[in-house]
């Protein structure tokens, strides 16, 4: 029997190159940023810039987070939810730079992410 490594066989190289659309890569920056802040794709605004030759990504979108009400009876939640917004967003940086890098190939030289607003989020944790 065969394991998934051997299944998987090396790229055959050949003639020619291979281009990813800058509208391709902005579709997975804005699910990756999505995923890792808890907002639907369509609310994140990506932008790409060049960076002494590498790609910088500039993310800008909402961040899910508790209502105030379940704070107050609940301090704990903000824990629950990964903590502070600004902790939260120093983690997604890294998070959407991984998944970028790991889907794309291409490499990044940073990820800025400015929180436009906030999602309220009632009841369970959303990751």
């Amino acid at each position: 029997m065969s394991s998934a490594a051997e299944a998987v066989q090396p790229a055959m190289t050949m003639a020619g190159h291979n281009r990813i659309s800058t509208q391709a890569l902005t579709t997975l920056a804005q699910a990756a940023a999505a995923e890792a802040l808890g907002v639907p794709a369509h609310d994140v605004r990506a932008e790409w810039s060049d960076d002494g030759g590498l790609l910088a990504l500039s993310i800008a979108a909402p961040i899910r987070v508790p209502s105030l009400m379940e704070v107050r009876r609940d301090p704990l939640r903000i824990a629950a939810f990964g903590g502070t917004v600004w902790d939260r967003a120093i983690v997604a940086k890294t998070v959407i730079l991984e998944r970028v890098t790991q889907l794309s190939g291409s490499t990044l030289s940073r990820v800025d992410i400015r929180i436009s607003g906030a999602y309220i989020s009632e009841g369970v944790r959303v990751q």
